[in-house]
């Protein structure tokens, strides 16, 4: 009896950082995409990437921080935060509007992120989406220690545990190597969103862009499959 041999996972390495609005519009994009696409196993990995690494824990106000940063004018803020609030909703994500008040360090987010997917990939895509919620939906520090504790257990993870791994200074390393690593390789900016370790989508792309994307990916898989059976 032939047996349907099911389809390779698709690797996709999700770089982005918390404090990214973009990287939120980013997920809910892919997470759309991958809905029209059953047929695609996604094995879906968060990548850490530090939009502000020198950020002090207090944080800065964000309307300080992106009139230096980008040197815009508060129109243009305002036109950007709409146009984020337009495209969030398109995909499922609520920006509130003033929620994000201030913009934190978030590499205490990263290294619970890291501890999150050594539990399962479900709980580390749940922990990435409930910390973007909690920031930018919630206008809650992403680097406090309780925030962080909260939405740990409120995704059903251990907080206790979870708690050690904070107060331990555990994955740092890890944390720090994989920044670095994605870095050397040539991301500089985030949402970057890597297929296969071979093709990259950059920014907060619609789902139609990722779906197009991971169409092409499993079609490409399919011939090589092809092609090996038959050598």
């Amino acid at each position: 009896m032939n047996e349907t041999l099911r389809p390779a996972p698709v690797r996709i390495d999700f770089v982005s950082d918390v404090a990214c609005p973009w990287c939120a519009v980013g997920l809910k994009s892919l997470e759309t995409a991958l809905t029209r696409l059953p047929q695609v196993q996604a094995d879906l990995h968060f990548q850490p990437f530090e939009l502000n690494p020198n950020m002090p824990p207090e944080g800065e106000d964000i309307e300080e921080h992106l009139s230096r940063k980008y040197r815009s004018s508060p129109e243009q803020r305002q036109q950007i935060r709409q146009h984020l609030r337009d495209r969030g909703a398109a995909v499922g994500f609520t920006f509130t509007e003033g929620a994000r008040s201030r913009i934190y360090n978030t590499f205490d987010a990263h290294r619970l992120i890291h501890w999150a997917g050594l539990q399962s990939a479900k709980a580390q895509h749940d922990l990435k989406l409930a910390l973007l919620t909690a920031y930018h939906t919630n206008g809650k520090n992403p680097g406090d220690r309780e925030v962080l504790l909260d939405t740990v257990a409120s995704i059903g993870l251990d907080r206790a545990e979870a708690a050690r791994v904070f107060d331990g200074g555990d994955f740092a390393d890890e944390v720090r190597d994989a920044e670095a690593l994605w870095q050397d390789r040539g991301i500089s900016s985030v949402p970057a969103v890597i297929l296969n370790e071979k093709y990259l989508i950059s920014g907060g792309q619609p789902p139609e862009a990722f779906e197009q994307a991971l169409r092409q990916v499993v079609q490409e898989m399919a011939e090589e499959g092809k092609a090996q059976a038959g050598g």
